[in-house]
């Protein structure tokens, strides 16, 4: 998808092997080479060393190719890095594949989610240009650029991640916002450094190739699918307790990472924290359930809620918060409970 964006094709050798990318001619493409900044995971990088080269190599022939700037948006934007920046070259300027340093994985998002140990968005966006500002050029190796990735994301019109699997959605694990819902917010701070506040925050997009022909989705449209049809699900919830304290783990592990989509693109409707507190903590029975299975995630779940309304994601009525406040208090002194018995 990356290589069709920017009109490049994969180059092989005699014997049938990746040595690199070729352009196709505008005739041939039909239309501008859109700029495209690619975000590696330590996966990724780790497994497949020569299609990083391929991507870097694709960036660095269309920011080089003398075309006109309105058919190539790739060299326009490296023209006008080479314009602010003085000594730079084109190598540099046409950087557009980042990722961790060698040896490193995630932008560590998801750890200050799933701890709460973050005061305002800002530091999230800040997390990912930190650990994923390690620019992959035609060699292959990484070299910290922070200036280029500043640039290239200010341009950025909107972001996008294939989902993995039909097993696996966007809420289900954090890996997607770490990934996707990181670049996003940097991606608001670079338009925000450069254009003042009136800067917007990019649309988000899934592809989910996983059925089908695919479909393309808004991540707002992703995560109320998934919220309907999974954690409101009465067959998707009482298939995971079933499963007992794991089972109660993993419905926690959904709000979490529904509050870090919310954190890091502030893409989800308030609706989705209301049906899932009264689904789960508002509700007296599947409260004492949950609580009954796994003490430690129940009492978790609830206080995620009220992260949720303190942050301004949800704002319920005076009552819902009472009852909410209440009910987490409830969970909060039964897992105290527990774990002073254990003590003793």
């Amino acid at each position: 998808q990356a290589l069709a964006l920017m009109g490049a094709i994969p180059r092989f050798d005699n014997y049938g092997r990746l040595a690199g990318a070729s352009l196709l001619p505008l005739e041939t493409l039909g239309r501008p080479r859109i700029d495209v900044v690619i975000t590696l995971s330590g996966i990724f990088r780790d497994l497949l060393p020569m299609q990083i080269r391929l991507l870097a190599e694709a960036s660095f022939l269309a920011a080089s190719a003398e075309e006109p700037v309105e058919h190539n948006f790739i060299r326009k934007h490296a023209l006008e890095f080479l314009a602010v920046h003085e000594g730079s070259t084109m190598e540099c300027a046409a950087l557009r594949v980042f990722g961790n340093t060698e040896g490193a994985y995630g932008a560590n998002i998801n750890h200050l989610i799933d701890n709460s140990c973050w005061e305002n968005e800002n530091e999230l966006g800040d997390a990912f240009t930190q650990r994923k500002g390690f620019a992959y050029g035609r060699e292959g190796r990484p070299v910290r650029n922070t200036a280029v990735l500043q640039s290239a994301l200010a341009s950025v019109s909107l972001t996008y991640q294939n989902l993995d699997s039909v097993e696996l959605g966007v809420t289900s694990i954090d890996t997607y916002f770490d990934t996707l819902g990181g670049i996003s917010r940097a991606v608001l701070q670079a338009k925000h450094q450069r254009d003042g506040n009136a800067a917007e925050a990019p649309p988000v997009f899934i592809g989910d190739q996983t059925q089908g022909d695919g479909v393309v989705r808004s991540l707002t449209e992703q995560v109320a699918l998934e919220t309907r049809s999974r954690m409101l699900n009465p067959k998707w919830h009482e298939s995971m307790l079933q499963h007992g304290y794991e089972g109660v783990r993993h419905i926690e592990a959904h709000l979490t990472n529904t509050l870090g989509w919310s954190a890091t693109t502030g893409q989800v409707k308030p609706w989705v924290y209301q049906q899932l507190a009264e689904t789960f903590i508002l509700d007296p029975q599947m409260r004492a359930r949950m609580a009954a299975l796994n003490p430690a995630a129940s009492s978790k779940f609830a206080n995620r809620l009220l992260e949720a309304s303190r942050r301004r994601f949800w704002q319920p009525d005076e009552q819902t918060l009472q009852a909410l406040q209440l009910a987490g208090a409830e969970l909060e002194d039964r897992l105290e409970g527990i774990q002073e018995g254990l003590a003793a």
